[in-house]
């Protein structure tokens, strides 16, 4: 599973996440955030309303907790959906878990300890390149 710590680098690189069934999640709240969340059809659902989305905890009586807001989650993406998420800069992962990807026209390898990992650290540096930088003009 991908670290909690890439996963919110990568929120804040802009990753957007759409609730849907099987996707893992945190609490991303100090008091909360080694319990990790699957999204499920029955007991745990992503309910959409005008205000925002909310995650629904539906009879989880070990919990003290009836809803969160999606604002307050952490979405930690699996391995084939970090790969998806990666497109066509995606091309290949290799032994010892390091992913290869062009970024930028140029190919660049990801090392980690997991494929997650790895993928996410392709993900992450794809979305950096997409991060304008602003122009600083001379005096």
């Amino acid at each position: 599973m991908i670290s909690t710590e890439l996963a919110r680098a990568l929120r804040d690189s802009g990753l957007k996440w759409n609730p849907s069934t099987g996707d893992a999640f945190r609490i991303d709240r100090v008091e909360a955030d080694e319990e990790v969340f699957i999204l499920s059809d029955m007991t745990v659902e992503a309910h959409d309303f005008t205000t925002g989305t909310v995650i629904g905890f539906n009879g989880t009586t070990e919990w003290a907790l009836d809803s969160v807001a999606k604002e307050d989650t952490l979405w930690l993406p699996h391995e084939h959906q970090l790969r998806e998420l990666l497109g066509p800069a995606f091309r290949s992962l290799e032994a010892g878990y390091a992913v290869e990807a062009v970024i930028d026209g140029v190919t660049e390898r990801f090392e980690s300890d997991a494929p997650a990992n790895a993928y996410g650290r392709a993900l992450l540096r794809l979305l950096d390149s997409f991060a304008v930088e602003p122009a600083i003009e001379e005096p």
